[in-house]
């Protein structure tokens, strides 16, 4: 993979880190299964990043494209 390459796809990954600081997703798990009675119960889980990862990934991406231009000059 070109460096070039790898650098945008940081700074895609930053700006979006940044944007978003996390997601949550939901699981069910049954409580109770008794014949046709059964208890759900829905469980909500998160997952959150501080927006420095984002910003950390975004500089180095912005520095791997800058060397990739004075390496190919």
């Amino acid at each position: 993979m070109e460096r070039r390459s790898i650098g945008i796809a940081l700074l895609i990954i930053g700006v979006l880190m940044m944007a978003y600081t996390g997601f949550n997703y939901v699981t069910t798990k049954n409580v109770v299964d008794i014949g046709n009675l059964q208890i759900k119960h829905d469980e909500n889980h998160t997952i959150q990043w501080s927006p420095i990862v984002g910003a950390v990934l975004l500089v180095g991406g912005v520095l791997i494209i800058a060397t990739n231009k004075k390496a190919n000059a």
